[in-house]
């Protein structure tokens, strides 16, 4: 059985989230570099580079955290991995679920490429559902 990248990076991200580290370090792959385009753009990370070390790439992410120290610490962002290698969903344009009323965000895996699933409505294609971000 091969590896899950993206439940590693979704793991990776929620860990550091949770423990309070500013810069995560996952391996880079183009599902991994396409799921990190969204994230950027969608605000949930601040910046990303690419790095690499002895013929491997790796992707380079600065969290965004909230600054308040007075107030108990509160997670800036919530992933949930839907689609797995033992069990795919998918779904059409139609059918693609909105997370709080639209405020959260769907990444899917379409025929045109990994997108959100705002652009997947406009465009009217349906895909594997990867992941939910909150």
């Amino acid at each position: 059985m091969g590896r899950d990248t993206i439940a590693d990076i979704i793991t990776s991200i929620r860990n550091a989230d949770m423990d309070r580290k500013r810069v995560v370090r996952i391996a880079a792959t183009n599902i991994t570099e396409n799921i990190v385009k969204i994230l950027l753009r969608e605000g949930f990370i601040e910046n990303v580079r690419k790095h690499q070390e002895s013929n491997k790439y790796f992707l380079v992410l600065t969290l965004r955290h909230r600054r308040n120290r007075k107030k108990s610490y509160r997670n800036i962002f919530n992933l949930k991995r839907i689609s797995r290698p033992g069990l795919r969903i998918y779904s059409n344009y139609r059918r693609i679920p909105r997370i709080l009323g639209g405020m959260g965000v769907v990444i899917l895996s379409t025929s045109r490429g990994i997108m959100t699933d705002r652009e997947a409505r406009l465009e009217r294609i349906g895909g594997e559902i990867l992941c939910y971000i909150w």
